[in-house]
């Protein structure tokens, strides 16, 4: 996941593969840990992702003038025209063109499409859009892409400790409306994002990522994961997903007393691996 940076929510100039940055967010650096990937046979989704500085939500990014929007439009296409040559380069099976960028989305729909057929130039494997979760039914170019991505941080339960069964009636609303845009498009969806914090109150806002720490519950990361598991790996028209979030050291992360999204070396972990298996 390289990640571009804005200075502010209107701010046009996509700045990226900078000096400055975690090497593993450098063209370079991307193709050092592809390699490693791909010799423990991991299969690679190539996802570049811009960040506003202040950390604010991508989705509100808007410029305030029609000379910013081609401003940005134009630094946005050289961002990702660069990493989308790198996914191609490492043969990456699956490259997302932008995470969370509603009001980009919404306001500019003609320079995507465009930008759509740029990246088909230069990069023969699948597309996605990582689509926030209350975003992906506004998306109109779903059809120009080859999976419906959606970062599937979805609402469940307001309870601190929900029930298996109340989780997966959570789901069923959100469910519906999935179906709605898959049969719309006919496209196969893929949770570009998904996972559950390791505390009380987990499906009621499961998008917060604070640093506020306490409040560990095992259980409820655990029963959330199995939840998502049952209502969609057997559908036919679902992709599966990418787990946020997994570590590299995976020894020195995670565990019983950490409330953060990994599920490493958590019960929620073994739910994870089960469901692989049975998979297979």
């Amino acid at each position: 996941m390289p990640f571009a940076f804005v200075k502010s929510l209107s701010s046009p100039n996509v700045i990226y593969d900078s000096k400055k940055q975690w090497f593993g967010e450098t063209k370079e650096g991307v193709k050092q840990y592809a390699k490693e990937f791909q010799q423990s046979k991991i299969k690679i989704m190539l996802k570049p992702q811009i960040w506003v500085w202040n950390g604010v939500y991508t989705g509100t990014i808007k410029m305030k003038s029609e000379d910013e929007w081609r401003e940005l439009e134009q630094s946005y296409e050289d961002f990702i025209l660069v990493f989308a040559k790198v996914a191609e380069e490492i043969n990456a099976e699956i490259f997302c063109i932008g995470t969370e960028l509603e009001q980009f989305v919404i306001n500019r729909p003609e320079y995507w499409k465009k930008l759509i057929k740029k990246i088909r130039k230069v990069y023969s494997g699948k597309l996605t859009y990582a689509a926030n979760w209350d975003e992906f039914k506004r998306v109109d170019f779903w059809e120009d892409l080859d999976f419906i991505g959606i970062d599937a941080y979805f609402p469940l339960s307001d309870q601190k400790s929900p029930t298996l069964k109340d989780f997966e009636k959570g789901w069923q609303p959100h469910k519906n409306e999935i179906i709605q845009v898959q049969s719309k498009f006919n496209k196969p969806v893929l949770f570009t994002e998904y996972g559950y914090r390791s505390v009380n109150f987990t499906g009621k806002e499961p998008w917060k990522s604070d640093r506020i720490e306490g409040d560990i519950n095992l259980e409820n990361q655990q029963k959330a994961l199995q939840a998502l598991y049952n209502q969609f790996w057997k559908e036919d028209w679902f992709a599966g997903g990418f787990v946020w979030k997994w570590f590299h050291n995976h020894k020195e992360v995670g565990g019983e007393d950490n409330n953060r999204f990994t599920p490493q070396n958590k019960p929620a972990e073994l739910t994870i691996k089960k469901m692989y298996e049975n998979s297979k």
